[in-house]
């Protein structure tokens, strides 16, 4: 029979994702700044734009794949422009439109802290899984990602501490 409310095993599933999300992001942000001085935020748009050809995004891609608002991605985005990590650049095609790329020092910066990163989310949350589980957990949260539609993040894949699309 069809409901409207979520069972209670699935109310505790959802309540355990947001609280393993919340805690393991507020984790790696903390490692993140202590070690790079770079947030989780800054992190993850150097991340995208890494794995994005020739290194550049338009700014509404970044923002429809950010957990922010477009005026918070702006924000961060001028915050990483004055640090040397990106620039921006007008689109020719749409007067109206902007690219967000990554510079050298935002290459570099990426790279060293992709390091650090990755082991975090190894010890933080991949430790914590066996094969079997991982792979539903991935089949299981995919499925509700595209349910709810929008853009995905491209498949990335580890080399060397560069994300290279796959």
């Amino acid at each position: 029979m069809k409901t409207d409310r979520p069972d209670a095993s699935r109310m505790a599933a959802w309540m355990a994702l947001l609280d393993a999300h919340s805690r393991l992001t507020n984790k790696l942000d903390a490692e993140l700044e202590r070690d790079h001085g770079l947030s989780l935020a800054e992190y993850e748009v150097l991340l995208r734009l890494s794995a994005s050809p020739g290194h550049r995004l338009r700014l509404n891609e970044l923002t429809s794949h950010a957990r922010m608002t477009k005026s918070g991605v702006s924000r961060l985005v001028g915050r990483m422009q004055q640090a040397g990590l990106l620039s921006t650049e007008r689109c020719a095609s749409d007067r109206r439109g902007a690219f967000a790329v990554l510079t050298e020092e935002g290459r570099a910066v990426f790279r060293r802290a992709a390091a650090l990163h990755l082991r975090g989310v190894q010890d933080h949350f991949g430790r914590h899984l066996d094969d079997g589980e991982a792979a539903t957990l991935r089949v299981s949260l995919e499925r509700v990602r595209d349910a709810l539609g929008g853009p995905n993040c491209p498949p990335v894949a580890v080399l060397e501490g560069e994300m290279v699309t796959g």
